[in-house]
């Protein structure tokens, strides 16, 4: 069969070599037209179709070592699949081998030490279900559906950042496959270069085959859900958010966006389709305390809907899964911002009138607080300056390619409004298949540098190479 190589071009790889991978493996090899590549494709982005050549499906971190060493010594382009639920759609490489950890879903919760074991494979939801039966959490995004690996390596943020940071702060230990095949433990305390690397370098380094996260007391019972209102009170719902957000506890995190009215049953069918205006809230503290620092909230205006409540953390680390299915067509594009300026949220407002479909939409995530207050050393994800997280996505069906050009011009022209009140830097996840290196560098920041003298030492022939990619600077021998 021809896969693709390293060098560029398509490669001969016999049959028996194949073979031979397929019986030092406790997982197995799919080719396509076998039973289960599809599934193995299939990705949550599913305006990016690609076809390896070969899929790995790892049940071990044996599975994990052959499959880079095969790899490496035939000079085969290597993708990693986790999640498989990157923007961009990295987890796959045409006529490639793609390893897919999927299978890999263990989750082992220590809450007497207080930390959880997680296998690369888990999604957000298998963390989420077995740290809440203890009445604990760590820092993970916003989508349950999102693979840990993937959320993790790039940083990570979510209704638990303004307490603890990014997803890469609860990060204690990694177990690491290198390009060699080596495994490493990386933590503060052994190969403490490589571990600063992980902590929001992406993928660039190795595959994790084990997660070490610190827990903290959450729930199992938050103050959280969603508020909406007519567009037509957007002026003062902005400036309420603002207003908020600037004083708002650590223990309350605000998103705000922008959209047409979804047919939910929640909402009036008067509502469906028309512009509205939303928070999406979480509180950790006591209902009392919420109630106190939600009054303006939900006091504001006249609401269509008012869904917060006190509600498990688990149901709420998922309630916005239905505005994610997967397999449509997504586009995206972020910066982070360091406030809410009178002109912001003035053109903030105005991209309501380019909205181009029902499911397009304009979010501002207050992350504001721990975050800020770690340092360089913490790990590699920079944009420690950030106080909100802009995103402008755009959804529609892979089929409707019309939707799809007018979609990603709305994206592209509200990008183009609001940048200029950026930090600067934009988060390595949200970045789509046609961002270049400048937007890399970008999210990495003053970070770069330091990440390519580190990929020459891990990964010095760029055997990791379907990501935001690093290139490797190799040691100078002069």
């Amino acid at each position: 069969m021809d896969v693709i190589s390293r060098s560029g071009g398509l490669r001969a790889v016999e049959a028996g070599v194949v073979e031979r991978l397929g019986q030092s493996l406790e997982g197995h090899v799919i080719k396509p037209g076998e039973a289960g590549y599809d599934e193995a494709t299939r990705i949550w982005n599913g305006g990016v179709a690609k076809r390896p050549a070969l899929v790995v499906r790892a049940t071990s971190r044996g599975d994990v070592v052959e499959t880079v060493r095969f790899a490496a010594e035939n000079d085969l382009v290597l993708s990693i699949r986790a999640g498989g639920h990157n923007i961009a759609g990295l987890a796959l490489v045409e006529s490639g081998v793609t390893l897919d950890l999927s299978l890999m879903t263990s989750v082992e919760v220590d809450a007497d030490s207080g930390v959880v074991v997680v296998s690369p494979g888990c999604k957000l939801g298998d963390v989420d279900r077995a740290t809440q039966a203890h009445g604990l959490a760590t820092t993970l995004g916003f989508v349950s559906e999102t693979g840990v690996a993937g959320l993790t390596l790039g940083g990570g943020f979510g209704y638990l950042t303004r307490q603890f940071g990014w997803t890469v702060d609860d990060l204690i230990e990694a177990e690491v496959v290198t390009a060699d095949g080596s495994v490493l433990t990386a933590s503060r305390h052994e190969n403490p270069d490589l571990f600063w690397a992980l902590r929001g370098g992406g993928g660039n380094f190795g595959v994790v085959t084990r997660f070490v996260f610190r827990l903290h007391e959450i729930g199992p019972e938050v103050t959280a859900g969603l508020i909406a209102w007519s567009a037509e009170e957007a002026e003062s719902v902005t400036n309420l958010f603002r207003q908020v957000t600037e004083n708002a506890p650590r223990k309350l995190t605000m998103a705000m966006l922008m959209r047409n009215a979804p047919p939910a049953p929640w909402l009036g069918e008067e509502h469906h389709g028309k512009p509205m205006i939303g928070f999406v809230v979480n509180h950790t503290g006591s209902p009392e305390e919420a109630e106190r620092d939600l009054a303006d909230v939900k006091g504001h205006g006249s609401p269509w809907a008012d869904l917060i409540q006190v509600k498990e953390y688990a149901a709420q680390q998922s309630m916005l899964d239905a505005t994610q299915p997967k397999g449509m067509n997504y586009y995206w594009k972020s910066e982070f911002v360091p406030g809410l300026s009178e002109d912001i949220l003035t053109t903030y407002r105005a991209q309501f009138d380019g909205l181009a479909a029902p499911a397009n939409q304009a979010v501002l995530f207050h992350v504001q607080g721990a975050l800020n207050e770690r340092h360089e050393d913490d790990g590699a994800v920079g944009n420690r300056d950030a106080a909100y997280a802009c995103v402008i996505q755009a959804m529609n069906p892979v089929d409707d390619s019309a939707a799809s050009e007018r979609n990603r011009q709305w994206v592209r022209t509200a990008w183009e409004a609001l940048q200029p009140y950026s930090t600067g830097g934009n988060y390595i996840n949200f970045q789509t298949e046609d961002e270049g290196d400048d937007r890399s560098a970008a999210a990495y920041r003053g970070n770069l540098a330091r990440l390519e003298r580190i990929k020459g030492q891990y990964d010095p022939d760029n055997v990791f190479r379907v990501n935001r990619n690093i290139a490797p600077r190799k040691p100078s021998t002069v």
